[in-house]
């Protein structure tokens, strides 16, 4: 049974930052990034201002409004995942020297809303409340945790978006991007995570995001 939920209006912030890099899942070695903000690292930036259990993000759309730069690197990496329970991992000794192709000097506009899930809303809860709750938290610069740019390190600089602002490449027509990282669908005891995917376009320097429901549908059938 599918839950009822409410949208919110829409909401437009700006993010930015001398580095980004949104790694492809299908590099197994080196890290490359996507060309454009994936909407799962956009979901993170607005999680980052305002996260309650209460809620669901939307992303509608990124616009792109720095030109897309590229920039290489080398940089030390692990190589093996964190243990719970090991305290004995010593990463001097898993350490190995990794090329990453990332984004320089980015500039977005992320255009979102959030929906409430009825079954996580409290009595006192609702949706001007956290309306009102995330508009106060990003015009007073206010964060759950810092903000990033795909990677942990890559620190985000995030304002209210201003009325007109102009996307890069208004010239050119759905340029198509590939196939896109979306989300994640989290399982339960009976079904295992896996990864959604979408077929991703800049269309005058905008990326149009596909709802949640219509890209899980598509999904259906894909490894």
């Amino acid at each position: 049974m599918q839950m009822k939920t409410s949208a919110s209006k829409r909401f437009r912030v700006r993010a930015g930052g001398p580095v980004a890099c949104f790694t492809r899942p299908e590099m197994k070695a080196e890290r490359v990034s996507y060309e454009v903000m994936t909407p799962s690292a956009a979901r993170g930036v607005l999680e980052a201002i305002l996260w309650k259990p209460a809620i669901r993000w939307q992303v509608h759309e990124i616009a792109v409004i720095a030109p897309v730069r590229w920039m290489s690197f080398r940089r030390n990496e692990v190589n093996s995942r964190a243990t719970v329970g090991k305290f004995d991992y010593a990463a001097d000794e898993d350490r190995a020297q990794r090329n990453t192709v990332a984004l320089r000097e980015v500039d977005y506009v992320i255009t979102a809303s959030f929906s409430l899930v009825r079954d996580k809303v409290g009595a006192q809860e609702n949706l001007r409340k956290f309306e009102e709750m995330f508009e106060r938290r990003l015009e007073k610069g206010q964060f759950f945790h810092a903000p990033y740019l795909g990677c942990r390190e890559f620190a985000a600089r995030i304002e209210v978006a201003p009325e007109v602002l102009t996307p890069t490449d208004v010239t050119v027509v759905r340029r198509p991007l590939g196939l896109m990282f979306y989300d994640f669908v989290f399982g339960d005891s009976s079904s295992a995570t896996r990864p959604l995917f979408f077929d991703a376009y800049l269309d005058r320097g905008v990326m149009q995001v596909p709802p949640w429901a219509q890209v899980l549908e598509r999904n259906r059938g894909r490894p």
